[in-house]
């Protein structure tokens, strides 16, 4: 297969936004064209990605309606907001659909199983809109409508045929078209990634008691709650004081996205920091043939942001040499087995985990956090954005000419009139050095390195 990288060459600019053929409404049939996608067999000007039928029409049209609510919700100082547009993959057993709040403190990813699609389900990304006119449709399905779902060549394609009092068959037709994703979205992606990655399972409600829980959630213009969410014999409680396997949320009105699938709802799985850090947290919905599950940040007014997740990354050629060996042979997949990708391409396990990083926070790998693996994404996008629209790493590059070593593991980097004082340790990381800037002195490593540490590890590679 050939390299993701080069493949993207053919998709950088505006050539993924441009539509090849005007839109239009023939024998009965509204049809707009999309843009070229990617898929196993490369750039494909009219993919397919799925056609069939979905067996479970309710559950399929509601949970589209949470990644809707959620989309165009700001919940720190509730705000509806234009809406955003999914990231839809296809990955051979199941369609994964991913997004995040206006506020970008919410993600979500819907994934419908092939046990509830009547169909053969292909491979590929692409983005989708959600927007008010499939909205309105989804809100008129029932119990026993039949839906159709065809995702490729003309977009995304709902045929919502129901049965009439007079016998006969009204059949709707939306079409839904790609549309440009948030760029803030990549670095958030792999933010995200590497968090679920350290979640812990920490308990789970069934039944009546899940569908208990979701009705008790306070809307998303409710007044902000927090605190230790608790199982109990019979429910799960917000409580003020940490107990055996509570888990701490902040904005506990971040789920109430979550109603529009109660009934549907046959457990709820919840998770928490391996180690144990108070905020971040996550569920996960299991319906019958689909799931949905919620990521929420620490605090409620912060967002996903990956900020300087992937500097020390960025920086180091061999890393990004070897991410770019595994990319290459990376396929669609729902889930990754690394261990055996190591084996086949003779790469070390510590080299190999730092490469997955580098993919996971670059937008390429999601973590499926039940079932314990990557999987692989191709976003509609320019790979190289991240390293482009990351300020420091971009500010080290123009440092470089105005570092010079001094001695004892001691560097001088002059930027304007100031001469900043860095020191980088042999044979150690950036996440160890240390600089007298501003930015270190206030957040240390914690949010990945300094322009100024970054130059001195470009600078010692080169």
């Amino acid at each position: 297969m050939q390299s993701h990288i080069i493949k993207y060459k053919a998709l950088q600019g505006d050539i993924m936004r441009e539509f090849k053929t005007a839109s239009s409404l023939f024998d009965g049939n509204l049809a707009l064209s999309i843009a070229p996608a990617l898929t196993p067999k490369g750039v494909e000007e009219n993919p397919l990605f799925f056609s069939g039928e979905i067996i479970e029409p309710v559950v399929i049209s509601a949970g589209l309606l949470v990644l809707a609510d959620i989309v165009s919700t700001r919940y720190f100082k509730y705000t509806p907001v234009a809406q955003r547009d999914p990231i839809l993959s296809a990955q051979g057993d199941r369609l994964r659909a991913e997004c995040f709040s206006a506020c970008n403190g919410v993600y979500a990813r819907f994934d419908v199983f092939q046990s509830a699609l009547d169909g053969q389900i292909l491979h590929g990304t692409t983005n989708v809109d959600i927007g008010a006119d499939l909205r309105k449709s989804l809100f008129n399905i029932n119990q026993g409508d039949r839906l159709k779902f065809h995702i490729g060549d003309d977009g995304w394609k709902t045929l919502h045929s129901k049965k009439l009092d007079c016998g006969g068959i009204l059949t709707d037709i939306q079409i839904q078209r790609p549309v440009k994703m948030p760029d803030r979205w990549v670095r958030a992606l792999g933010n995200c990634a590497m968090l679920h990655k350290n979640m812990k399972y920490k308990f789970h409600v069934e039944g009546m008691q899940a569908k208990a829980f979701i009705a008790m959630l306070p809307p998303a213009t409710g007044k902000e709650r927090s605190g230790w969410l608790t199982p109990t014999k019979t429910a799960v409680i917000l409580k003020q004081r940490e107990e055996k396997n509570s888990i701490y949320i902040s904005g506990l009105h971040r789920l109430s996205a979550l109603k529009r699938i109660m009934s549907y709802v046959n457990a709820i799985y919840f998770y928490a920091p391996e180690s144990g850090e108070v905020g971040q947290m996550m569920l996960e919905v299991c319906m019958r043939g689909a799931s949905i599950i919620l990521s929420l940040t620490a605090k409620s007014y912060e967002g996903y942001s990956g900020e300087g997740a992937l500097l020390d990354s960025l920086s180091d050629l061999k890393i990004l040499e070897y991410a770019d060996r595994i990319d290459d042979i990376l396929n669609f997949e729902s889930r990754l087995d690394f261990d055996v990708m190591s084996k086949s391409i003779g790469m070390i396990k510590k080299d190999m985990n730092a490469a997955i990083e580098l993919l996971a926070v670059s937008g390429k790998l999601g973590f499926d956090v039940r079932e314990r693996a990557f999987f692989h994404r191709e976003l509609p996008d320019d790979p190289d954005r991240v390293l482009k629209d990351n300020p420091r790493l971009v500010g080290a590059r123009k440092l470089m000419q105005e570092t010079s070593y001094v001695e004892d593991d001691v560097w001088h980097i002059k930027s304007g009139d100031t001469i900043y004082r860095v020191i980088y340790p042999a044979d150690t990381r950036a996440e160890n050095a240390k600089c007298t800037c501003a930015w270190y002195l206030k957040h240390q490593n914690s949010r990945g390195p300094c322009k100024h540490i970054l130059a001195v590890k470009l600078k010692k590679e080169v």
